[in-house]
């Protein structure tokens, strides 16, 4: 039988120095039958031309702007399909891999042929033997997801063999052509989150299965500006939230989660915004300077929730208010 051809697909926007730590770990594969299709999504730090120094033949697709992760990865995708692929390798750039991951992947959709999409199990770059984590699971009661081993230690008795799950994480998840055939491509309407979780559940729809695969392994960085929850993570975790819902869940079970849980927390949020507003007004009236900056921030983040939660009524999509990247003076 062929090897199955690979298209790795790596997104880079304003992170040259992290793309070619993972290049560099790229290089270092073991299987032989891939190509790299490096997506620059409208970079201004010189990106292009400090990783064509390095790596003169490789592609790279221009996109001239910051078309998000899901469009960004599209590109990718559409030009791996183009060129035969049959599987796509999504891989944050932000990540450095193990030699024999492509070797993984293969042994597990061989074992398991109902699997569509595989996602790896990705550690924390800082800490090699902490588990970022494999994925996630619906928890229809809270409207969230519950992931799979967040930050647990690895203890070579969890997480060892493939198991079924809800959805794996786009940092480093792969995709059979016949997935993406008949399901399309990422979603662009989310722009940043929850793509990756739409696209995993549209496969189950179809009959795929979706499974982790615990030994291929990749070591991720995670994106400083999602760490403790910054304005602009919080307004999309909160619009793409309500906008997975609709796509993902019936008429019933949205009516259930607006009544039980949705429509209670945007209106805590309304009364919160409003408290925290008043409090902020007044300690810089009484110039009260002492955890002020914490205090603007947590109002910054609760005016992007509720900002997220007005965009996607308003169907509001794309990148979000420019405000929402600003930080606290």
């Amino acid at each position: 039988m062929p090897l199955p051809k690979i298209a790795i697909i790596l997104l880079n926007w304003n992170g040259k120095q992290d793309t070619l730590a993972c290049l560099n770990s790229i290089e270092k594969l073991t299987y032989p039958h891939f190509e790299i299709i490096l997506v620059d999504n409208g970079s201004t730090d010189g990106s292009v031309s400090t990783i064509r120094e390095s790596y003169p033949n490789l592609q790279i697709i221009e996109t001239g702007s910051n078309l998000g992760f899901a469009e960004g990865n599209n590109v990718g995708i559409e030009k791996g399909l183009e060129q035969k692929a049959d599987l796509v390798f999504l891989l944050n750039n932000d990540t450095v891999v193990s030699s024999d991951i492509l070797e993984r992947f293969i042994e597990t959709y061989q074992a398991h042929p109902q699997a569509g999409i595989l996602g790896a199990k990705i550690f924390l770059f800082d800490e090699r033997q902490t588990l970022d984590h494999l994925g996630g699971n619906w928890d229809p009661k809270t409207g969230t997801f519950t992931f799979v081993g967040l930050r647990q230690k690895e203890d070579g008795i969890q997480w060892q063999e493939p198991e079924e799950i809800d959805y794996v994480c786009g940092a480093g998840m792969m995709i059979k052509r016949s997935v993406l055939e008949k399901v399309g491509l990422l979603e662009k309407s989310f722009f940043l989150i929850w793509e990756e979780s739409d696209l995993c559940f549209r496969a189950k729809r179809a009959g795929f299965q979706v499974m982790t695969c615990p030994k291929a392994h990749l070591w991720h960085k995670v994106s400083a500006s999602f760490v403790g929850g910054k304005p602009h993570s919080t307004y999309f975790w909160w619009r793409n939230r309500l906008l997975w819902i609709e796509r993902n869940c019936s008429f019933s079970q949205r009516f259930s989660l607006y009544a039980r849980i949705l429509v209670p927390d945007i209106l805590h949020m309304l009364k919160i915004y409003g408290l925290k507003t008043v409090q902020l007004w007044i300690a810089k009236r009484l110039k009260i300077k002492s955890d002020l900056q914490d205090k603007e921030l947590k109002l910054l983040k609760n005016r992007a929730a509720l900002c997220g939660v007005r965009d996607y009524f308003f169907r509001k999509f794309g990148n979000g208010p420019s405000w929402i990247y600003r930080k606290p003076q």
